[in-house]
This record gives structure tokens, sequence and C-alpha cells, in this order.
């Protein structure tokens, strides 16, 4: 899966393992990039994704327009980008391989819940 290595060194946002860097609900304002650590992307107890370093996460919340649909956890102490809805949509009209290697991403995790092939 690509990664967003673009990011890497961007001021970053330091969490320690256990904290919740959104949850289920909130209002969509930002994308993140991990730049260090690992993030669960969670529904209650079931951990859905686990991303690592050059990963991005959130993303589908700024694509749909709605609130969180997940909640995101720092499962170890790690750091964050993150990328405001403005610079989100600059990068999606100015960039085509931004783009397109976010429809990847969303992609690739829409495949590993469906359990269908």
């Amino acid at each position: 899966m690509f990664q967003f290595e673009m990011f890497r060194n961007e001021v970053s946002i330091a969490y320690r393992a256990g904290d919740v860097i959104f949850a289920i609900g909130d209002p969509a304002e930002s994308m993140y990039v991990v730049v260090e650590g690992e993030v669960e992307i969670r529904i209650g107890d079931a951990v859905l994704d686990e991303i690592g370093p050059g990963t991005v996460f959130g993303e589908m919340a700024l694509v749909a327009g709605e609130p969180r649909s997940a909640t995101a956890r720092a499962a170890t102490d790690c750091r964050v980008v993150e990328i405001s809805q403005k610079r989100f949509l600059f990068l999606v009209q100015q960039t085509p391989f931004f783009a397109l290697e976010l429809m990847r991403v969303i992609a690739a995790r829409l495949r590993r819940r469906d359990p269908h092939p």
C-alpha cells in the first residue's frame, strides 16, 4: 500500500498509548498521517484496522462529509500529522496522484471489511 511519506517531516502531534485521537460521531474536520507508532481504528471493542507509519486515517469521513464512523485510538505512543479539511481539498484538487492513492487506500480498506471476494 502507498505510504504517505510526503507528510513525515511536518509538525506532528504526540499521543500516548490509549489516547483517543477522534471518537465515533465527532465532526470530520481533518484526516491524519501516522509518523511514528500505531493507531487503532475501533468500533466499540472491535478493532477494525491497525494503522502504522506512513499510513492515513480519518479520510473516509472527509470524503463522505459525515461524522466519524469509528474511533481512532493510539495503540502505542505515536505521532501523527493532522491534515485540515481545507488542505485535504487542495491536495485532492491539485495533486491527482494524492487523490488516486487515497482512493486506493479506501478501496483496500473496504475490501478487507467485505467477507466476499
